[in-house]
């Protein structure tokens, strides 16, 4: 629109209407004068006219002084509280870093955001004491010295583990940033691995209006809270999932976003406003979006800005300039600001230059952040609510010492004079001399009103902040014997099933279980008829937290597709990391509503652990509790879709993360004896793992449990069959897991009946547990060297079995590698380096050399090392089934 369009043609009409509009805010408030205007809207549009829309708004705050709810309490004592606070947040990171330079930590970002969790602690946030759970809250990673100062002013963190922040190897220290895992009683989140935090906590979010609806665990008014920063935002995870937020009615999540302006290396925006950009994108979601931009002392000026100059200079200041503001101090702001126009700069002539440096962000007022909060705490209209909090990086820490400079981020100390200066603007009663002899801590007596009213605040609140609770009731895991389970250990006769069916069919007895099955959480990425799961539409419902507003087209099949408010199924659509996200919600549900859930999520293998890594990592911090599955596993299994679709390395992804048990199975039997040890392991004995299952989708008979083999498949390894010949001439060792294990079990035919080689068969569910284990064995025969060492299980099972070992899976050779060295005798590998491709499967194992006329080669030409066969046997066998000595490198081609 150019400005000509814009000029007001009738001002009298126009006052009289905005006259109106305020008659009927007045009259009848803010909800009729809304409904009017989209009435109004709905009239032009009807018309084929666009109505003037903005996802914009001035740059101000959002909630007017006349409608920000008053905070209650001391605003004097919580002052005093913040600034005790701030000042032991900064001694931390100082003292450490005294003792051991380098060992790092941040200053600046608390600095920026203290108030913002200053006021949810002292009015907001709820403990979990006694039969009430508390909020959830995801606090920003690098803000930890903050929180831990207010713990230590609590009590509940000693002055030895502050001076041991980050120095944990002796087990006094504090963690660097949130860990569940390095501290299982204090954080309930990690979040420093950035974008993270905001895409968990929205799915968060969603598991407790799931448990709630269905009649799991009531939600009452709990929220979950996420703090984040505005360089956050720039991860593509932060801001990926605000659109689930508002199609599942998530009123119980709030995000808090710190708009200091600056990220790691300078502005996040400073070309533009990074809050204006923020606000786009999540009223475009159709979030509650409350801007909290200006602190009270701007109120004044603003009473005064009649003719709208103030507002104009605020909406045409860039982020860049905005820092500069700040950080150049009073006299800059006012020449350069307020200079802008005559009518700006008369508003603060009577203004001292500390005056105008004075003027505070909303962010930093406790008040403003108080009637956000307010406001976004009893907001139930179906919205989630974004605040998007303006302060200054490294907020008094002073100018040239970290405030709204450039390096603020990195900043991890500050010298004698600047120390002074902060202790002076925050009141801290510490002399020059105790700053002088080093940096104390300042924690005021128990009985003084700040430490009283500190108490009492929490106390009103049901308990302190952070905190976890990782202890359960123990569940009682049906034994094999259970008919859940025995089903897949009979064998299948001559039907020809796929392990993932194998799998849901274990999937549907726990559902059908009395005490297990409403703990079960089946977790889909859009593709249950992928991987035969579509009965579980009827049998169990997909949630929808508004049910199933339609017929089904498929509504007369039996199978048809039913979603339910109280559905069980997690149908996430093609969304990877929602629905990882949403695994770790539900794999993390003992400890953050004492309620054990039973989390399976399967999906494409190749889709896992490469695309959802860093989630997984995280999984592994929180102690996940559950299983993942990954479906059409391996190389050549999935034949058709070629490159991005076939999993050779998933394991290896696997195998780095410490608490995640990865198998392989071939089998049923196989399948449900993991399975049911997974259950037993996690939910009867507690123990803090997840569990990685490759499944395939290829069809075949499936042998009935041979006896006495459960240890060997937990343990990773067991003889599966001997093959034998007539009078052999040579034995060979032959290992394999699964769908390469049929190959290796038919090279063992070849071996037999064409060269009169015997053969024992390995099945080898986890080289990755194999391992593990050898190197503890290591490990602990290094450290008791006069005991007598153990054997790891590998050496167990193949030590004094005559000739050399072949193994042979579907991944890449690292993975059956790495037990190389626990291997007696001659060891060799095959596997599927490279990337994949599309054809058959008995083509596609060829041209990886893991089929079985490859496995017999190898096994022949190892034989032939060892003298045991004849090396002409070798090339008649190459001859015998046409493999050329000039084939093309798969690693390579």
């Amino acid at each position: 629109m150019n400005l000509e369009a814009r000029e007001d043609i009738d001002p009298i009409e126009t006052q009289e209407w905005l006259d109106s509009l305020v008659s009927v805010m007045d009259r009848e408030g803010d909800e009729r004068a809304r409904y009017l205007l989209s009435r109004l809207a709905d009239r032009m549009r009807r018309d084929g006219m666009q109505p003037a829309f903005s996802v914009n708004t001035p740059h101000r705050n959002t909630i007017p002084v006349h409608r920000e709810a008053k905070m209650p309490g001391d605003m004097f004592i919580e002052r005093r509280i913040r600034s005790a606070v701030r000042w032991n947040s900064v001694a931390q990171v100082i003292r450490s870093n005294k003792k051991h330079k380098g060992l790092g930590g941040h200053l600046a970002s608390y600095m920026s955001s203290c108030t913002l969790y200053e006021v949810g602690f002292n009015h907001f946030f709820r403990g979990g004491n006694g039969e009430t759970k508390g909020d959830l809250i995801y606090f920003q990673g690098h803000i930890a010295p903050g929180i831990y100062a207010r713990s230590f002013l609590e009590g509940r963190l000693t002055e030895e583990q502050l001076d041991n922040f980050r120095q944990e190897v002796d087990g006094k220290g504090i963690s660097s940033y949130p860990h569940p895992y390095l501290m299982p009683d204090y954080w309930q989140f990690p979040t420093v691995s950035m974008g993270l935090g905001p895409l968990m906590a929205i799915y968060q979010a969603r598991m407790m209006k799931y448990l709630d609806a269905r009649g799991l665990e009531p939600m009452g008014d709990r929220k979950v809270w996420a703090f984040l920063g505005d360089g956050e935002c720039d991860e593509v995870e932060t801001l990926g999932a605000i659109h689930v937020a508002r199609r599942e009615k998530l009123d119980n999540l709030i995000f808090v976003i710190n708009c200091n302006l600056q990220r790691l290396d300078g502005p996040v925006r400073g070309n533009g406003r990074i809050i204006d950009e923020l606000e786009g994108m999540f009223r475009g979601a159709d979030w509650n979006v409350i801007k909290v931009v200006w602190g009270g002392l701007w109120d004044r000026l603003f009473a005064m800005d009649k003719q709208g100059y103030l507002q104009k200079v605020m909406d045409e200041t860039v982020d860049g300039e905005y820092q500069s503001y700040k950080a150049q101090g009073g006299k800059y702001t006012r020449d350069n600001f307020f200079g802008k126009y005559e009518q700006t700069l008369k508003m603060v002539e009577s203004m001292s230059d500390e005056d105008v440096y004075q003027l505070n962000r909303g962010g930093h007022d406790p008040q403003k952040v108080y009637a956000a909060y307010h406001e976004a705490f009893h907001n139930a209209d179906g919205r989630p609510t974004v605040i998007l909090a303006h302060t200054v990086k490294g907020y008094g820490m002073g100018g040239g010492h970290g405030e709204a400079d450039m390096e603020a981020h990195q900043i991890k100390s500050m010298d004698a004079d600047a120390l002074k200066v902060f202790r002076d603007r925050f009141d801290i009663p510490v002399s020059d001399e105790a700053l002088e002899q080093g940096m104390p801590y300042y924690r005021p007596e128990e009985d003084t009103p700040e430490m009283r009213y500190l108490h009492e605040r929490r106390a009103k609140l049901n308990g302190y902040l952070p905190a976890r609770n990782g202890d359960f009731q123990a569940l009682e895991i049906p034994t094999l014997d259970d008919k859940i389970f025995s089903s897949q250990i009979k064998g299948t006769g001559d039907r020809e099933v796929s392990t993932t069916m194998a799998f849901v069919r274990i999937l549907n007895g726990l559902l059908k279980d009395k005490a297990l099955g409403s703990r079960v959480v089946p977790i889909i990425p859009d593709e249950a008829r992928t991987f035969g799961m579509e009965g579980l539409f009827r049998q169990v419902g997909i949630y929808a937290n508004e049910g199933q507003k339609y017929e089904p087209s498929d509504a007369g099949q039996i199978m048809y597709y039913r979603e339910d408010r109280k559905g069980q199924i997690l149908q996430e659509g093609i969304n990877e990391a929602g629905a990882m996200s949403s695994w770790i919600a539900a794999a993390t549900s003992y400890a953050n509503y004492d309620l054990p859930l039973l989390p399976f999520y399967i999906y494409y293998s190749m889709f896992g652990f490469q695309r959802i890594g860093d989630l997984a990592w995280a999984a592994g911090d929180m102690q996940a509790r559950g299983f993942l599955l990954g479906g059409t596993a391996g190389r050549t299994t999935l034949n058709g879709e070629g490159l991005q679709h076939q999993d050779g390395h998933s394991h290896v992804i696997a195998s780095t993360i410490p608490n995640c048990r990865t198998y392989d199975p071939t089998y049923a039997h196989e399948v449900a004896v993991i399975v049911r040890e997974g259950l037993k392991r996690m939910y009867q004995d507690k123990e803090s793992c997840f569990y990685y299952l490759t499944l395939m989708n290829e069809n075949y008979v499936h042998p009935e449990m041979p006896e006495g083999c459960e240890e060997g498949i937990v343990r990773g390894m067991y003889r599966l069959s001997e093959v034998k010949g007539a009078k052999p001439a040579a034995r060979v060792q032959l290992l394999g897991s699964g769908t390469i294990l049929r190959e290796v079990e038919a090279a063992a035919e070849l071996l037999r009946d064409d060269f009169n080689v015997a053969s024992d068969v390995w099945s080898v569910p986890s080289f990755n547990e194999l391992r593990r284990e050898a190197l503890e064995v290591d490990r602990q025969a290094f450290l008791n060297v006069d005991a007598e060492p153990a054997k790891p299980w590998i050496t167990q099972c193949l030590e004094g079995r005559e000739g050399p070992v072949i193994a042979s899976t579907d991944y890449i050779k690292l993975y059956a590698d790495q037990v190389r060295a626990w291997v007696p005798g001659d060891y060799h590998v095959l596997g599927t380096d490279g990337f994949g491709r599309s054809d058959t499967r008995e083509k596609l194992r060829h041209f990886f050399e893991v089929d079985r006329y490859f496995v017999t080669i190898v096994a022949l030409k190892a034989l032939a090392d060892q003298g045991k066969v004849e090396r002409k046997v070798v090339k008649q066998a190459m001859e015998k089934y046409g493999i050329d000595a000039d084939k093309a490198n798969p690693l390579t081609v």
